[in-house]
C-alpha cells in the first residue's frame, strides 16, 4: 500500500463505499461547531473513546409533522446516565438543546429521528478515561421509516433470547456499549421473528432489544416488568401518564408463565410507538389479534405528540 498525501487520502475517502448514506439528513459535531449536510464527511475520530470503548451515552428522539416529542423527558434521562459515567457535555444542557433543535431544522424533513451521542472524546486508545481532555458530542438526523398500519393491524412476534438481561447497574444506564443488544436483534432476525425477549438471572422479563414490553394481565390490569434489569423508556413512561386514569397500573416481575396467559401483550418504543405482540414462541397470545389497550396506548402517544410535541 502507499502512503497518500491528505489530500489524496480525503480524495479517496469521499470515494470510499459508504452504506446509508441516504438516511442521513443532516449531522452536527461540537468539534466542528457547523452543521453538515453531506453523509461522507459524517466521521468520527478513531480514538474516541465513544468508538474503541463503548465510552458514552445516547438518546434517540422522534420528530413527527415538525414536532420532536419528549425532548426534555429524553434529555433529563441523558442527564442521569451521564452522572452514572461520571460525563458532561461539552456545552451546556441548554445549548445541546438549542442544537437539537436547529439540526432539526437542518434536515429540511418533516419526519425523522435524532441521534445525540455524548462521549468520553478522543484522546487514546486505552481504558483510562482521563487521556480524554474534552469530552464529544455528535448529533444526526435520519430518516424514520414508518411502518404501514397493516403492521399494526396484524401484530407482531416476539421470543425469547438466549441473550442474558444485562447486569442491574448497566442495563438502567443508556450507555453505547449495545453489544447484548445487537446480539439479541440478530437472534431475533435470524430466527424469524419481529422482536426478542430477554431475561434476567431470576427468570423475570426484562425488555427488548431497543424497546419495551408490558402487558395486560387476566384481571385487565396493566403490567410492567420492574426496571431492574432494563431501562424505564421514555415513550413507556410517558404512555403510563396517558393511560394511568383508564385502567389499573402495576408494577412487578414478570415470569414468562404470565406472557402465555396475558390478555395482550405489547411492545412500547420511540419510533413506532406501541404495537401488539400476537404470538410468543410460536405460540399464541390470547387470540392472536392486537389488543384494544395497545390501540388505545398508540392512539394516546400520537395525540399527544400533535398536542405538546416541540416545534421546530
Amino acid at each position: 500500500m502507499r502512503v497518500a498525501t491528505s489530500q489524496e487520502y480525503l480524495e479517496a475517502m469521499l470515494e470510499a463505499i459508504r452504506p446509508g448514506t441516504e438516511e442521513v439528513l443532516a449531522f452536527y459535531d461540537h468539534r466542528i461547531g457547523v452543521i453538515g449536510t453531506d453523509p461522507k464527511l459524517m466521521l468520527m475520530p478513531w480514538d474516541d473513546h465513544l468508538v474503541h470503548r463503548g465510552d458514552g451515552v445516547f438518546e434517540t428522539i422522534k420528530y413527527v409533522g415538525r414536532k420532536l416529542y419528549q425532548l426534555d423527558p429524553h434529555l433529563r434521562r441523558m442527564k442521569l446516565s451521564c452522572q452514572a459515567i461520571h460525563l458532561e457535555p461539552p456545552c451546556s444542557w441548554t445549548e445541546l438543546k438549542e442544537a437539537i433543535i436547529e439540526l432539526a431544522s437542518a434536515g429540511n424533513e418533516p419526519d425523522g429521528l435524532i441521534r445525540v451521542l455524548l462521549g468520553r472524546g478522543p484522546g487514546g486508545f486505552g481504558v483510562d478515561p482521563y487521556e480524554s481532555p474534552v469530552q464529544s458530542l455528535y448529533l444526526v438526523a435520519y430518516r424514520m421509516h414508518k411502518k404501514p398500519e397493516s403492521y399494526f393491524d396484524k401484530g407482531v412476534t416476539a421470543f425469547r433470547t438466549s441473550i442474558p438481561a444485562k447486569q442491574a447497574w448497566m442495563a438502567t444506564v443508556k450507555t453505547t456499549n449495545y453489544l447484548p443488544n445487537v446480539l439479541m436483534k440478530r437472534e431475533a432476525v435470524n430466527g424469524g421473528f419481529d422482536f426478542p425477549f430477554c431475561y434476567d438471572d431470576k427468570g423475570f422479563l426484562a425488555e427488548g432489544a431497543t424497546e419495551n414490553v408490558c402487558l395486560v394481565d387476566e384481571s385487565g390490569k396493566l403490567v410492567i416488568p420492574e426496571f431492574t434489569n432494563s431501562l424505564a423508556g421514555t415513550t413507556l413512561m410517558r404512555a403510563v401518564d396517558l393511560v394511568k386514569d383508564e385502567m389499573d397500573i402495576i408494577f412487578k416481575g414478570v415470569t414468562e408463565d404470565e406472557v402465555f396467559t396475558a390478555r395482550e401483550v405489547m411492545m412500547v418504543g420511540t419510533s413506532f410507538d406501541c404495537v401488539s405482540v400476537v404470538r410468543y414462541n410460536n405460540k399464541p397470545i390470547h387470540d392472536a389479534r392486537p389488543g384494544p389497550v395497545s390501540k388505545r396506548i398508540r392512539a394516546l402517544l400520537q395525540a399527544d405528540l400533535a398536542l405538546s410535541g416541540t416545534a421546530f
